[in-house]
Parts: C-alpha cells; sequence; structure tokens
C-alpha cells in the first residue's frame, strides 16, 4: 500500500527545520517531535503526516463509533486528534460554555505522504498514488535546507482571561467546597486566555513556543484554517503491541536560572505532600481506567512521582503500564480511558461535571489528544496542553493552563501555578494578560 524509501543525513535537525518548512503548502499538516528529550518508550525522534488521502471529521455524538469503523477500514497510518468534549460521546454530560474556536469534535486523516526519523535515518513512507514524488520531494526538502529564513514578525497580542483573577479565587473556593462535602478528591481546573480579531504566524509561533521549551511531545497541526501549536510535555497513552503505557503529570514548580535554587525547587516538588497526593490520586484513577481493557493483574505502577525536568518547568510524572486483554480494539483502549485523568479528577464523571459547571470556556481540544495510529493497530498519543489554538478564518488565538485542586489547595497559589504554566505562551504571543 505504501512504497518506502530510507535516507541516512548528517544534518538531521536542519532536516527536520527545512521538512517543517516544505510541508507548509498542504492543507493538512500533522507534526510531532520529541526534541531529542530521550523519553524511554518514544519509538520515532519525529513524524510529520501531509496531504490527505481520505479524512474524517465529526461532532460528539458517536465519534468513537466513527473513528473505529474509519481506523479499521483504512487499516493505515493515520494522525488527528481528540478533542476533550468527546467525554459527551461517553457519559451523560454535555458542552454548553463558550466556544471561540470552532474546532470539530474529532479529526483524523490518512497522509499520502509520510515521513518518520529516528536518529539519522529518515523513513519516506508514501501511497502508490503519489510515490513517483518521492525523490522530486527529497530534493527540494534538502534545497530548503540551506535556504534563508524570512524574518518572523514578532506577535503583538493583547491577550484577555475567560475568567478575571478575582472570580477564579472564588470558583476554586466552590471547587473545595464541594470537596469538603465528598463530591470530589481532585478536579483539574482550567482558565482560558485569548485574543480576538488577531493574527499570528502559525510556523513561526510553534518554533518559537517549541525553542523556549523543547518538549517530549511537541506538536504542529495544520488542517486548512484551524492551528494548534503544542508545546506538550505529557504522554496521554501508547499502544505498542500488547503494551499500553500512560504518563499522567500531576505536579509543576518552575525553574530558575541558579542551579542550586534550581534543584532546591525539584527537591521541594518532590517532597511536597499536596503535589505527590495529586499525583497519586490520577495514578490510582489511570489504573482503574486501564484495568478495564487489561489482561487480569498485569496493570502496574513502574514510576510513582519521579521528577521531570523541562526547560520552563520541573514536572512530576508517573508511569503506569499494563498488558492489553485479548480481542480489544485499540480505539476501544482510549475510549475505555478518555479523557485523560491528569486533565479530569477522581471520581472521573462527577469531576467533569463540576468543571463544566465552574469553568467558563468549552475545552475542545486544549486537554484533549494529538497523535496516530499505525495500520498495525499500535498508536501513541499526547496531552493536548502548554498549547496555542488558532482559527485564521475567525482570527480567534486561545490557550488555557489550569492545575488540580485538591482539599490542600491554595486559591493563590493555584493562580500562581496557572501563570507559571502560562508564560512561554504568553512570551511566544508577545502578549500580557489582563484580568
Amino acid at each position: 500500500m505504501r512504497v518506502s524509501k530510507k535516507r541516512t543525513l548528517e544534518n538531521i535537525s536542519g532536516f527536520k527545520n527545512a521538512l517543517l518548512k516544505w510541508a507548509q503548502q498542504f492543507q493538512e499538516i500533522v507534526w510531532l517531535d520529541s526534541n531529542d528529550y530521550g523519553q524511554e518508550h518514544s519509538r520515532y525522534d519525529a513524524i510529520l503526516a501531509v496531504d490527505a488521502f481520505t479524512a474524517i471529521k465529526t461532532g460528539e455524538a458517536g465519534a468513537f463509533d466513527a473513528l473505529e469503523e474509519y481506523q479499521q477500514t483504512t487499516a493505515d497510518w493515520i494522525f488527528g486528534y481528540l478533542s476533550y468534549d468527546l467525554k459527551n460521546d461517553l457519559e451523560a454530560l454535555s458542552s454548553k460554555n463558550h466556544d471561540g474556536l470552532h474546532f470539530p469534535a474529532l479529526y483524523f486523516f490518512q497522509p499520502k505522504k509520510l515521513f518518520l526519523i529516528r536518529g539519522q535515518e529518515v523513513e519516506l513512507l508514501y501511497l502508490r498514488l503519489v510515490d513517483d514524488e518521492i525523490e522530486e520531494d527529497y530534493s527540494e526538502i534538502l534545497k530548503m535546507i540551506s535556504s534563508e529564513e524570512d524574518e518572523p514578525q514578532p506577535n503583538s497580542l493583547h491577550l484577555q482571561s475567560r475568567i478575571p483573577k478575582a472570580a477564579y479565587l472564588e470558583k476554586v473556593r466552590e471547587m473545595l467546597r464541594h470537596i469538603q462535602r465528598g463530591d470530589i478528591y481532585e478536579a483539574n481546573f482550567c482558565q482560558e486566555f485569548f485574543s480576538e480579531n488577531a493574527r499570528i504566524q502559525p510556523l513561526h509561533t510553534y518554533r518559537a513556543l517549541n525553542n523556549i521549551s523543547n518538549p517530549p511531545f511537541a506538536s504542529y497541526v495544520k488542517l486548512y484554517d484551524l492551528y494548534l501549536l503544542s508545546a506538550s510535555p505529557e504522554r496521554y497513552l501508547q499502544k505498542k503491541g500488547k503494551t499500553i503505557i500512560s504518563q499522567p503529570i500531576k505536579g509543576t514548580a518552575a525553574r530558575s536560572k541558579d542551579p542550586v535554587q534550581d534543584q532546591r525547587l525539584a527537591t521541594e516538588l518532590e517532597k511536597d505532600p499536596k503535589e505527590r497526593s495529586e499525583n497519586v490520586m490520577i495514578v490510582d484513577l489511570v489504573r482503574n481506567d486501564l484495568s478495564k481493557i487489561a489482561a487480569k493483574g498485569s496493570v502496574e505502577v513502574t514510576e510513582l512521582c519521579k521528577i521531570y525536568s523541562f526547560q520552563q518547568v520541573h514536572q512530576m510524572i508517573s508511569t503506569v503500564k499494563a498488558r492489553l486483554a485479548e480481542g480489544i480494539p485499540a480505539v476501544e483502549v482510549l475510549r475505555s480511558t478518555f479523557p485523560m485523568g491528569s486533565m479530569t479528577g477522581a471520581p472521573k464523571i462527577s469531576a467533569m461535571r463540576i468543571i463544566e459547571e465552574l469553568e467558563e470556556t468549552k475545552r475542545g481540544v486544549y486537554s484533549g489528544a494529538v497523535g496516530y495510529f499505525t495500520p498495525r493497530e499500535d498508536f501513541d498519543f499526547n496531552v493536548v496542553i502548554r498549547s496555542i489554538l488558532y482559527n485564521a478564518s475567525e482570527r480567534y488565538v486561545s490557550f488555557s493552563v489550569g492545575g488540580a485542586i485538591t482539599s490542600r489547595s491554595i486559591p493563590e497559589n493555584e493562580y500562581r501555578e496557572c501563570l507559571v504554566k502560562a508564560k512561554a505562551l504568553h512570551e511566544v504571543l508577545g502578549s500580557s494578560a489582563t484580568e
């Protein structure tokens, strides 16, 4: 079905930059980049998928059934995203908050042209109807390595917060009242920063964001006039054969340029009882979700509350593994675990219901997932956080940040954590938030 050709390159960094620049001619692009972070479970250093041969986009109702049929019928590589609001396809929930972005609830496509990068090797996988273009495309990309880049115009946006600070603090206090009543143990509460009548240069903005953060699950997605520019540090779920891996993040600390202070911040995060309790609660939720599709007794926590350091922040990450039970389709694994526990709370359904009441913005792609399926029904998906969303036709730019609210949460501290997470996003948009 696909023609494969492999090439070895010395300047793989230059090739990656040229490849993404070359891709801009297409209407459908998914670029996934690990930024050489050295993730133990990564299969590829980077992937580019462009130019849809077939595609599916749906609303919330029946989305997982439609995706399963499309994935199994296509039996090929497919790339795309799941929006957070697919929760409404799984439970008796709804999403009626403000939506300025208007992305479809689900969007996947089968690329005509696919590039897989591992180490110094790039594999070109083209559908047969375009395989005669491999050599021409490859030559064109190589020429772009040495071509001069256009000087980007810096962004200068005026961003507003959908929830003013005083209202945010009161909403956190209301979340705490739910926790005190026993409605929930923990919930992820988010707020949106947005700009209307705005224009950005998506590729330059993505590159600026990626250069600041260098995360292991970066993604650049273009679907006609809809863009996702993501510097995500978090894996939602990976399937490799019968092995399922989830790596939830809960716990964040700022970094310092002073090495001694930076190490102190990491150590304090590792020992912080509130952050550890947040992480452990979500690990328990993930274990419960995976048990629905796992072989009996196979769910295990291989890392608990380990500190990983990124350019902007320290993060507390756990790793949960399971062996898939016989007869479970790939899409069913996603259906049984979506949305990810790190972006909902516990108990999951109650948390999602309360989140919907207190948040002001429909989450959409934010806190959903971007990734791909292989022809063998393996998959890998990130969590859409630390991400900018842009509807070019409607000139609407948005990003959201949030954190886990537990019984130990202090509203002012939660607000400050949001600002830490938003720092890089504000920087690349040339903005300062207003309340």
